[in-house]
């Protein structure tokens, strides 16, 4: 049966959430005996963090090995990681601001299991831990993120180096990532009965508190994702090609952006945002560039949600969302979850497993901030095709003399 485009878009995402709300009222009836649920939640949680590691391995490994010519688009790829991480940052740091004057969990208490703590270290030590691992089995672990995405990257860019006789492991990683997509697809099949069942025990065990932070939550993100769409992007655009970047980018961004809100998906928004991106002006051999991969790479939505859910949990377990150190760390986790996340319809959720590795909140967190990432999947995903626009009019600013045919 043929379904309507509505219901193929967003029809899982409606699913979940109907699954939550039926967890919610099952925790209201069944209040505390609502814990007999856990055990159900708990087989996806687990599903989940045990596909996260090959997941990313395959997923960035693949991508690096697959880029051609490096040479050649050296700096193409250096302007525009530039740029990502500047954005990102932008957006990040805007969330913040709300987040601070607007806490997403004010008010909220529930008690949760302690965070583990994190043992001092120097400077020194800390980044190695960070980035590096002393032992390959060490990699197979969540707890060490980065140095896997490290790891990764340093794979795949050995795979394409090695050229002829690298084919057949480039093969194997492409291999690797698309079975890992569709296990991800698979284990999101049990996604509404896993997350109804946990639902129903933090909502029954913890109380009803947590439906109200989600409507204070969503009070943030909605007219921030907003205010950002129409704001900085036309900030972006003016810088690209003063006004005629501004006419030219609103003149055409229309269709990407409403393909991008339908579909919940960046990848499908990016036929039309590369022939936006030509109407617009933007070189081929850059829009060819910068758009592909920053519909896996660039997402100014998802920074701004991942700042959100960061505030969110700290709320939750009363730590106090302050301080140059803990607003530097969220920025760059930010920044990494914008990396991870895949332009797929609900790829938050890798990003909200990553928020909860790196900071060691519990396993009990992730249902916390799941409902976040379903509600603000359509808004961030806009942004994030969008945002994928733009940068290729600032890349093609940065290097070219006058592409928008205007005076600097």
């Amino acid at each position: 049966m043929k379904m309507p485009p509505f219901l193929k878009s967003y029809g899982f995402s409606m699913l979940l959430i109907a699954s939550l709300l039926v967890g919610a009222g099952l925790g209201l009836v069944f209040k505390k005996d609502a814990s007999m649920f856990k055990p159900l939640g708990d087989v996806f949680l687990h599903l989940l963090f045990t596909v996260i590691v090959p997941l990313v391995f395959f997923s960035i490994s693949s991508t690096v090995a697959g880029m051609n010519n490096l040479k050649r688009l050296g700096r193409i790829l250096s302007v525009m990681m530039m740029i990502f991480v500047i954005t990102g940052i932008i957006a990040s740091a805007v969330m913040m601001l709300a987040v601070i004057f607007f806490p997403p969990a004010s008010g909220v208490n529930i008690p949760m299991p302690a965070i583990a703590d994190i043992q001092s270290l120097t400077a020194a030590d800390q980044i190695v831990r960070t980035f590096t691992v002393p032992d390959f089995h060490l990699l197979l672990s969540k707890n060490n993120m980065l140095a896997l995405i490290v790891f990764s990257i340093l794979v795949g860019l050995a795979t394409s180096a090695t050229g002829e006789k690298g084919k057949s492991f480039a093969a194997f990683l492409a291999s690797g990532n698309a079975v890992m997509m569709k296990l991800i697809s698979l284990i999101m099949y049990y996604a509404p009965i896993g997350l109804c069942a946990y639902f129903a025990y933090l909502v029954g065990v913890f109380g009803p508190e947590l439906m109200g932070s989600y409507a204070r939550a969503m009070a943030v993100y909605y007219p921030v994702a907003i205010l950002y769409f129409f704001l900085a992007f036309t900030g972006y655009a003016y810088i690209a090609g003063r006004r005629r970047g501004v006419k030219n980018f609103w003149t055409n961004i229309i269709p990407p952006s409403l393909t991008a809100l339908a579909t919940g998906s960046s990848m499908a928004a990016m036929p039309a945002n590369l022939q936006a991106a030509e109407n617009i002006g933007v070189p081929k051999d850059i829009r060819d560039v910068v758009i592909p991969i920053g519909a896996t790479m660039h997402m100014e939505g998802s920074c701004l949600a991942a700042v959100l859910k960061i505030a969110f949990l700290f709320g939750v377990f009363q730590m106090p969302f302050s301080g140059a150190e803990t607003i530097l760390t969220a920025l760059g986790v930010a920044l990494l979850t914008g990396v991870v996340v895949s332009g797929i319809p609900g790829g938050g959720t890798i990003g909200e497993l990553l928020i909860i590795s790196l900071y060691g909140f519990p396993p009990e967190a992730f249902p916390l901030v799941t409902m976040i990432g379903t509600l603000v999947d359509a808004p961030a995903t806009m942004v994030n095709a969008v945002g994928d626009n733009v940068s290729s009019m600032l890349v093609a600013r940065v290097l070219g003399k006058d592409p928008f045919n205007v005076q600097s």
